[in-house]
């Protein structure tokens, strides 16, 4: 028997099976049924996880609120959030979470894990939202996150990007040194699978979950190399991430790559700007290619070491309150040229718009992601989290960039000038090459 023809005379034996069980006659039906203990267990777990729920979403009011205060929010403001939860939380649909519970209780066919079922209602309320930037996070996701932004975590040390259109997850960089490296990962390499869960359609910053573990731990790798899929297996172990890596090219034109805004990138930013400048560096350029964004305030503390005094970025919420962040007067005072593309988003984006609304340097490459919207986590006290969307972000000249992006001043697809032996040299980057081109423009007028 082919392997189509039997799925499908399983899906009519299915369909075949299936029966229509009046909710009025369930108890009465329940009681025919001989349940086992793990069912009466699960209904008392269910009764407690109720009240869980109601007290965490209580919870979450008083942790929401103190953080609402901190951005200028009001009582009365919060008296809207205060009546969503009532109305969601009303008797009616208590009686419906007690039903829908009662049934998998009495007749799904194994063992029910009630801590998975929360975890499960609790995703369900924040994905309701339709934002895939709003996210529930597990104790175990929410450890995870905070890693990833400090720069530090146990993984396999390669920096990912994913296409908005197609979402479609490539490697973008595979650091020195590193279980990605050691395993033979490239950047340009197409992820498929990571220890079998597929990447097809899943949020980049969710499937790399999958990637990250425990140290020591294995993960089995699939990719997609031109026409070859092949597979890596990588050793995980602790990573630091350098999110700042530099060089003097000719003519004393300095380079800072900055692949994301973490914790650790302000500081090693001007580090980096410090030893560029003790080598008599004449201009900058600053690449923001694959960069994915990362912290508001990182981004700010570095565009202040930049750009002249006033307005870097404004942030909006829902109820018109404004948070400003500005910078000094303490300036670069050299040419620049940022590089951007596609993938270049979120802070990435705020630190081009605000190069670009100064007229302070040239943009150079493609169009950006288009993410102007802030996220903030709110953590729980049971070790649990929420990101949630706050509110839009304006360039210093008021432009909301959200599924637009922002355009390059020089716009250049990027297109490698070695041969097919040649190793990345940014002197095969056109992209590079237009900046130097561009700078030295500058420097000679």
């Amino acid at each position: 028997m082919s392997e189509e023809k039997f799925e499908q005379e399983e899906t009519k034996e299915t369909e075949e099976n299936l029966q229509v069980i009046d909710i009025d006659s369930m108890n009465q039906t329940a009681e025919e049924v001989k349940k086992p203990r793990r069912n009466k267990e699960f209904g008392k777990g269910v009764f407690a996880g109720m009240l869980l729920c109601i007290l965490i979403v209580s919870l979450v009011g008083l942790i929401a609120f103190s953080t609402l205060r901190k951005y200028g929010y009001t009582i009365s403001e919060l008296k809207v959030d205060k009546e969503l939860t009532a109305g969601i939380l009303s008797e009616q649909m208590e009686n419906k979470i007690s039903n829908i519970l009662s049934i998998l209780s009495t007749y799904y066919y194994d063992d029910i894990d009630t801590d998975t079922v929360a975890e499960g209602m609790f995703k369900g309320m924040v994905d309701s939202l339709g934002d895939k930037y709003t996210n529930y996070y597990t104790e175990e996701e929410y450890q995870e996150f905070i890693m990833s932004t400090a720069g530090v975590y146990y993984g396999i040390g390669a920096l990912l990007s994913q296409d908005k259109t197609t979402l479609v997850i490539t490697i973008d960089k595979v650091y020195k040194n590193s279980p990605a490296e050691e395993a033979g990962l490239m950047a340009g390499d197409i992820i498929l699978s990571a220890n079998g869960v597929s990447s097809e359609g899943v949020e980049v910053s969710n499937f790399v979950n999958n990637i990250r573990g425990e140290e020591g731990t294995t993960v089995d790798i699939v990719v997609k190399r031109g026409e070859e899929e092949l597979t890596f297996t990588c050793t995980r172990r602790k990573v630091d991430i350098p999110t700042i890596e530099y060089t003097m090219f000719d003519n004393k034109i300095g380079y800072i790559q900055i692949t994301q805004f973490d914790e650790v990138t302000g500081p090693q930013f001007s580090d980096a700007l410090k030893d560029l400048k003790k080598q008599g560096m004449k201009a900058l350029i600053v690449d923001l290619r694959g960069n994915p964004g990362g912290l508001l305030t990182t981004v700010t503390d570095i565009l202040d070491e930049i750009l002249p005094k006033g307005m870097l970025v404004y942030t909006e919420n829902k109820y018109g309150k404004r948070e400003e962040y500005t910078s000094d007067s303490n300036e670069l005072g050299l040419p620049l040229c940022v590089l951007i593309n596609g993938t270049s988003a979120s802070a990435s984006e705020i630190f081009a718009g605000a190069v670009k609304d100064y007229e302070y340097g040239t943009l150079i490459g493609t169009n950006t992601y288009g993410k102007g919207i802030v996220q903030v986590i709110v953590p729980m006290k049971d070790g649990t989290a929420i990101k949630v969307t706050t509110s839009r972000y304006y360039t210093p000249n008021g432009n909301y960039i959200h599924g637009v992006g922002i355009a390059p001043d020089i716009e250049l697809e990027y297109e490698f000038l070695g041969g097919e032996n040649d190793k990345y040299d940014y002197k095969f980057d056109n992209q590079i090459n237009k900046a130097i081109e561009v700078l030295n423009s500058k420097m000679n007028n």
